[in-house]
Order: structure tokens, then sequence, then C-alpha cells
């Protein structure tokens, strides 16, 4: 049997498609400047919604990455995990033709795949009838499409999959390709999520639910975690895209090492189907398991990107969820809510929170939860509020939590030798 513990896993290289910037670069810059993607929907008249507002991916064109008829057999979400895919591949000096393939797999996952899709195309079976369906309908919806169409393309023949589990899909994608690795089935993995839900039916399904912003008026300020005026998240989009690599693989290719994950944490609440739990048991219980994963104490850990939607229900449960797990040092650690800048990306939510973390490691700097001006009561640990913050961080986590009670911690740290 495998030791998973002798098994170290380390990330070489990241991409990212966000609506603050269409490379890691551009998003790190956003993000510690503080900088909201939220404006106006635009690309619907959605004057008539009781949600006018959005964090949209602008200037994206994905025949940078692949050739245009390609592009269009894809949903929009398979065109974002391509393109951080190539990012995150070409960060990691990583070429795949030099690899045995049969060793190299993908994990990305999605929460709602190609709905924009499902929904022009029910439009069109309604107006003109059967054969105005696209042929190539089924194969650009599905979930699993965007791992398998960087699998062909790529030349990927390990195994390609993509999980589920609504908005902890990006951490758990990453979790578990990490375990493949230290399993011994892959040298190689390419993990995260990717979502692109900006349509009328998925806008309004989620505001009826009561879990977006109507703060239409001033979109910038309008997703506020941990605020007491907090009145909901706001839908964004994108994608982030690591590679993850066995640390004897890396060391092998001489590869650029950027930081090492120790940690995985994945619970269920069993409490609700849209509800976190109100004390974040499930929750509190992925962020201990992440932390005995990588032998770590509360004390150890630097910095925590929290899920932090910025609604009702979510902020203080996670707040609740902290106490539990970190205790006394849920006090000393910063944390901070990147959805206040870039909206929730539903699966691609947590892979960019573990790109955060990974960035907040390297660089030294904390970026602010933006518009944190009134703070409940009930959240009253340290936010980092509107302005980014210097601090040296060795080890940091990433939370991800999901409708029907999906809860998903990636603790990584600096990379010692």
């Amino acid at each position: 049997m495998v030791n998973l513990k002798d098994s170290r896993v380390v990330i070489t290289g990241m991409g990212a498609i966000t609506p603050v910037g269409l490379n890691v670069a551009d998003f790190w810059q956003g993000l510690t400047a503080g900088r909201s993607g939220v404006g106006p929907i635009t690309q619907f008249d959605a004057s008539q919604h009781p949600t006018q507002i959005a964090a949209s991916v602008d200037g994206f064109d994905p025949t940078e990455y692949v050739d245009r008829r390609v592009a269009r057999r894809m949903a929009r979400f398979t065109q974002f995990a391509l393109a951080a895919t190539h990012q995150a591949l070409q960060d990691a000096e990583l070429d795949l033709t030099r690899e045995d393939q049969t060793r190299v797999g993908v994990e990305i996952g999605s929460a709602v795949g190609g709905i924009g899709v499902i929904e022009e195309q029910s439009l069109r079976l309604r107006d003109g009838g059967p054969r105005r369906i696209n042929p190539i309908y089924v194969p650009s919806v599905i979930i699993n499409i965007a791992s398998c169409h960087i699998a062909v393309l790529l030349g990927i023949k390990g195994p390609a999959s993509a999980p589920v589990a609504a908005c902890a899909t990006g951490v758990v994608a990453i979790g578990e390709a990490t375990r493949r690795l230290q399993r011994g089935d892959v040298d190689v993995m390419i993990a995260g999520g990717a979502e692109s839900a900006m349509t009328p039916l998925a806008v309004v399904a989620f505001s009826r639910l009561g879990a977006l912003s109507t703060r239409n008026d001033e979109p910038e300020k309008a997703c506020r975690p941990f605020d007491a005026d907090r009145d909901g998240t706001v839908m964004g989009e994108g994608a982030a895209i690591i590679v993850l690599e066995t640390l004897e693989h890396a060391l092998r290719r001489g590869a650029p090492i950027q930081a090492e994950v120790v940690g995985y944490g994945f619970t269920e609440d069993a409490y609700h189907i849209a509800a976190p739990e109100p004390r974040g048991d499930g929750a509190a219980r992925a962020m201990s398991l992440a932390l005995a994963d990588a032998g770590l104490s509360p004390e150890e850990i630097g910095y925590i990107c929290a899920h932090g939607t910025g609604t009702v229900l979510n902020d203080p449960s996670e707040t609740a969820a902290i106490k539990t797990a970190f205790g006394e040092a849920a006090y000393r650690v910063p944390i901070s809510a990147n959805k206040s800048m870039i909206g929730h990306l539903f699966g691609a939510a947590g892979s960019i929170s573990v790109i955060t973390a990974v960035k907040v490691i390297q660089e030294g700097i904390i970026p602010p939860t933006i518009n944190l001006d009134n703070p409940d009561p009930e959240c009253d640990l340290d936010y980092v509020p509107n302005v980014a913050r210097q601090a040296t961080v060795d080890a940091a986590i990433a939370n991800a939590f999901g409708f029907g009670g999906q809860n998903a911690t990636l603790a990584v740290k600096k990379f010692e030798s």
C-alpha cells in the first residue's frame, strides 16, 4: 500500500481567467489593488431583473489559445478552462510532448457546465423546432467536456475527470488530483475549475434563491463579505487552473516549484440543500482535516482565503467555523475574501482561492476584503478590510463551500527542499 505521507506534491504552474485580469499577474495586481470587477450585466438585457450586475470577463478571445473552428464547438466555460490551462503549462515550463502522457491527468470541474448553451438551444427548439438544434449540443455542455477537450487537444492519456461539488468544486478538483499523485497513479495533474453562467435564466434562478445582491446602483460596492449591510453575492465567471506534480518528477525536470500542497479536507454538512449549517460544523471539520493532513497547527497558518460570499447566511457560518477549527488563533490569523472584487466564480471559486493563497505566500501581500465598511458583530475576525497588508506567510488555507452542504479546504505552504 502506498504511504501518502511519503509522496510530496508541488505546484509548478498557474493560470487564470478572471473579471479583474486575464492571467495570474493581472489578477493579482487587481486583487491587491482592491479593484472591483463588478459592473452592469452586458450579456443580455437585465433591466427587468431584480439583479442587474455581475463580475464578467471582458476582452477574452479564445482564438488566442485555439483555432476558431474548435473554439466554436466549446461552451464558454471550456474556453476559459483551455486558456487557463495553456497559461499554467507555460508557467510550469512543461512540454507535454516530452512526457509519458499516460502519466499525465486532468481534473477540471464546474458547478453548472454549459448552462448558456442549454438555455440558448432550448429557445431554438421552442422557436424553430428540432432541426434548429446544434448537432454538437451534448458534447458542448456536459461538465466533463472541459477536461476531455484539454486531454484531446494536448494528447493527455491519463485520467481525465470532472468533479462536481457546487461551489466547492475548484478545491475538490485540486485535492483529488493531489490524491492521484500521492497514490502514484500519475506524475502530473492539471487541475482546477471553470465557470460561465451569465445567462438570463441562471441570474434569475440565483436571484430567486435570495443569493444575489440587488445593489444595482453601485455595483462596485455590491459584494460586501462580512459587512453588516451585505445583501448577497455577485455572480462571476472565469477559470483557475494549476499544474501539480510529484516532487520527484518536478525536481527531475528542474521545474519552477511555486508551493507545496500539504493538506486537504472534504466534508458534508448533512443539514440543508441550500443553506450552510449555522455553526459551521462541516466547514470547521474540513479545515481541521486539512490541517491534520498537513501536520500543521492553527498557529502555523498565516492566511485564510475565505469562501466569503457576502450572503446573509454564509459569512457568520464561516466565521463560526474558523473559530471552531482555529480556537484562539482565529483572532490572530488574517483572512480575506476575493469575491468582494471578482464575484463568485462558482465551480472556479475554490481554485482561484488556491491561487490567491499561493500568491500570498510568494509575494508577502495579503489582498483586502473590499467594501467592509460596517463589520457585522457576528463576523469579528481579522478580515483585512479595504487595504492590502504586507505579511510574511509560510502556510495558508483556501476554503470553498457549496450548495448541498459541501465543504472543502486545501492547505498550501512555502516549498522547502
